[in-house]
């Protein structure tokens, strides 16, 4: 039977609009920031879609596969004298099957990309691809089922079951059923998932798959055949369990994937590629902030490197005294960047400090520096409420006295500031 036949004739022919109709509504619901906000980094472009279509994806695969299984079962199509295996008659029929639960996969991501005029990367198709497989190991299943049960029972209870299954693995705990089911989580900026992250989903479900077709096999003792499709499946099933029993919330990843632009030094500072037209000036404004505030006596903080932290993903490394890791991608087009690093060197001694001490410390700085009007926006940015206004003008009554005093008073006034906080009271 040709694909084109196979098509036509089966279920695909009208299940295809409903399944891509709820594609579409997933993606327009599931979208819940600009793509401008992912700054062209293809595998989380790639990741954020598919993070709500992957259940409907291997229900999808299972629930027709199952519907076709019973179909060739109906029509005693393995009655029949065979021309061809039995398992060319199984790919005939579900190829139709998995090319719509690939294009439940592919399609959205696609969109995306096109839409922020990304081009895929090789990183960004690990996730797609890894569910492609477990989409055609769940086909296998729905086809097995399809053999045994009934299909106007198993089908509907199959795809309700399965979707259920996959879904709700991101709510339970422990951790490992959501990394060993195929529901991918999305990426953060810089990240890609390690490729041991999307082997584990495929080895639990093409293990199933492989015993099944082992099972399946028209020759051979049956009991052997079904002791070595038990050993492989459970052999699939242990060691994606075992692999996966203490990740944390988030599966292995890697972090830093991002093309990096560097210029200047003491300090030096790097920021993602796409911010390189902004680094010049940020890193001689910087140079010179941070020279003003230890002239000043407010700092002694003399960083090596500048770096933009952004990049990391959920595996921030820690900052040092030589090495600052901060979030820059979006002070830096912003036009605060330079605030954020005087905000950085202006240590407190408390953990916890009062508003007004520590706004004055900070208002101060940003005078010092030529950061007022970074300053006057982030404050802006906050949320300023008729109390903080009130304070704001305490705040700038404060600083404006003390910038009207000698350097050796002002020194003294920050030190004091920075080094005897009052903490805030709960």
């Amino acid at each position: 039977m040709k694909f084109s036949t196979a098509l036509r004739s089966g279920s695909v022919r009208w299940s295809a609009p409903i399944v891509l109709l709820l594609t579409s509504l997933y993606y327009v619901v599931g979208e819940k920031a600009p793509l401008s906000s992912y700054y062209h980094y293809a595998p989380t472009i790639v990741a954020e879609p598919l993070a709500t279509l992957y259940a409907l994806a291997y229900a999808v695969a299972a629930a027709l596969a199952c519907w076709e299984s019973g179909r060739l079962k109906s029509a005693r199509i393995w009655a029949l004298a065979p021309a061809r295996t039995r398992y060319r008659i199984a790919a005939n029929v579900l190829a139709p099957v998995i090319v719509l639960s690939w294009l439940v996969l592919l399609v959205p991501p696609a969109v995306s990309l096109a839409r922020s005029a990304t081009m895929p990367s090789l990183d960004s198709l690990r996730l797609p691809l890894a569910a492609m497989a477990v989409a055609v190991a769940h086909a296998v299943l729905g086809f097995a089922v399809g053999c045994w049960v009934p299909r106007i029972i198993a089908t509907p209870i199959l795809a309700v079951a399965d979707w259920i299954v996959i879904a709700f693995t991101r709510a339970v705990l422990p951790y490992w059923p959501r990394h060993v089911s195929g529901q991918f989580g999305t990426i953060g900026f810089g990240e890609v998932p390690e490729l041991v992250s999307v082997a584990v989903p495929v080895l639990l479900a093409g293990g199933v798959a492989v015993g099944l077709m082992i099972l399946w096999l028209p020759y051979g003792w049956r009991a052997l055949r079904v002791v070595v499709a038990v050993a492989v499946a459970a052999s699939g099933a242990f060691g994606a369990y075992r692999t996966a029993a203490d990740w944390q919330a988030a599966p292995p990843l890697t972090a830093g994937n991002v093309a990096m632009k560097c210029a200047g030094s003491a300090p030096r500072m790097c920021v993602p590629e796409f911010n390189a037209r902004y680094l010049p000036q940020i890193q001689r404004d910087t140079a010179k902030a941070l020279r003003v505030l230890r002239d000043a006596g407010a700092t002694s903080a003399q960083p090596r490197l500048i770096t933009d932290g952004y990049v990391d993903g959920r595996l921030q490394k820690p900052s040092t005294d030589t090495v600052w890791r901060m979030m820059l991608t979006r002070p830096v087009p912003r036009g605060d960047a330079v605030y954020q690093v005087v905000v950085r060197a202006l240590h407190f001694r408390c953990k916890e400090t009062d508003v007004r001490t520590a706004h004055s410390a900070w208002l101060w700085g940003a005078l010092r520096t030529g950061q007022e009007k970074a300053y006057q926006m982030r404050r802006e940015q906050e949320g300023l409420t008729p109390t903080d206004r009130q304070v704001e003008k305490q705040v700038r009554a404060d600083v404006t006295r003390v910038l009207a005093k000698p350097q050796a008073e002002q020194t003294e006034w920050i030190k004091r500031t920075l080094d005897t906080c009052e903490a805030k009271t709960p």
